[in-house]
C-alpha cells in the first residue's frame, strides 16, 4: 500500500450507471502511466434477465458481480503498488448498494453473512472519486451508448439507483474521496478540464473533497 503522504497510487473512480466511470479510469490510467483493473458487466450471465425481470433474477446477479469483483479483487493482493499506479472503475464495498435496492429478506440475509468475510481480504483504495449526475444526465448517456443489456432499464429504476448512491457516498469515510459532479463536465472532450482534476486527484489527502470545476471559478 502506498504511503498516504505520497500521491495516490491505488485509485477507484465509482459512480451510477452512466456517470462514465470506466471513461474517466481508462483516462486516468493512460495519464498517470497506471495498470487497469476494468469491470465488464455484460459477462455477468444473468444480468440481460436482470434488467427484464429483476425481481427474479436479482440474486443470482448480485452474487455473481460479488464473487467475480471478489476474485479480481484478490488478483490486486498481489500487486506491487510500489512500483506501479493502479486505476479501477469500481469500489467492492458499493456492491451492498445494489443488494440493498434488489435483494428480497431472506436473500440479504445469506448475503450478508458472506460479504463482509469477503471484504475484509480486499485492499482498500488511496482515493475514491465519485462521479455524480442527475437522473436525466445518466438516462441520456445511457442512451447514447445504446447498450443492448441496458435497453430496459426505466427511469424510476435509476431514480433509486442514484438516490442509493449518493445516500451510500455521503456516509462514506473508509478512505479519501473527491466528489465530482460531472452533470456539466466532459473529461474525455475537455482535455483541460481533466488536467484540473489530474492536479486535484494528486493533491487530495484524508478526509471528503469537492471538485470544483475551471468553469465555475471563473
Amino acid at each position: 500500500m502506498a504511503d498516504r503522504a505520497s500521491k495516490p497510487r491505488y485509485i477507484v473512480v465509482e459512480g451510477p450507471i452512466g456517470v462514465g466511470k470506466t471513461s474517466l479510469a481508462e483516462l486516468l490510467a493512460e495519464r498517470l502511466q497506471a495498470r487497469k483493473s476494468l469491470e465488464d458487466p455484460d459477462e455477468n450471465p444473468f444480468i440481460a434477465q436482470f434488467y427484464t425481470d429483476m425481481r427474479r433474477y436479482a440474486f443470482q446477479a448480485q452474487l455473481y458481480f460479488l464473487l467475480n469483483r471478489f476474485r479480481q479483487q484478490q488478483e490486486l493482493v498481489q500487486f506491487d503498488l510500489f512500483k506501479q499506479s493502479l486505476v479501477s472503475d469500481y469500489l467492492f464495498a458499493k456492491d451492498k448498494i445494489f443488494a440493498y435496492l434488489t435483494l428480497d429478506d431472506n436473500e440479504l440475509a445469506l448475503y450478508e453473512r458472506l460479504q463482509p468475510l469477503l471484504e475484509t481480504r480486499v485492499v482498500k483504495p488511496d482515493l475514491v472519486l465519485y462521479l455524480q449526475a442527475s437522473t436525466d444526465v445518466l438516462v441520456r448517456r445511457i442512451q447514447s451508448r445504446a447498450r443492448a443489456s441496458e435497453r430496459e432499464l426505466g427511469q424510476a429504476y435509476l431514480e433509486d439507483v442514484n438516490a442509493a448512491y449518493n445516500h451510500f457516498f455521503f456516509h462514506y469515510s473508509a478512505t479519501p474521496l473527491l466528489v465530482v459532479n460531472t452533470d456539466e463536465i466532459d473529461f474525455v472532450k475537455h482535455k483541460e478540464d481533466f488536467e484540473d482534476l489530474v492536479k486535484q486527484v494528486e493533491a487530495v489527502r484524508a478526509g471528503t473533497h469537492y471538485y470544483v470545476s475551471l468553469g465555475s471559478r471563473k
